[in-house]
């Protein structure tokens, strides 16, 4: 990762679900992911990197983000409903 980007670790499956497996993500990308989606959703569905990508909205939100400074730590919205 570039010097000076925020970073925070991302438990695949949630800590209380016994899940273990992490990998450090952007912390734009980060809070993107738990404000479209439950845990529950994230721990049985989209636990790795290849299956958050087969998702429209990860998708676009990564082509967009590529072409942010990394240092940029964009708030996100409250989602009216997330999905899952």
């Amino acid at each position: 990762m570039p010097k000076g980007t925020a970073v925070d670790r991302h438990h695949w499956v949630p800590r209380k679900h016994k899940g273990r497996e992490w990998s450090w993500l952007h912390r734009i990308c980060h809070k993107k992911l738990h404000s479209l989606y439950d845990e529950q959703t994230l721990a049985t569905h989209l636990n790795s990197p290849e299956a958050l990508l087969r998702q429209e909205e990860i998708r676009r939100f990564v082509k967009w983000v590529r072409k942010q400074s990394p240092e940029k730590n964009a708030r996100h919205r409250p989602p009216r409903h997330r999905l899952g």
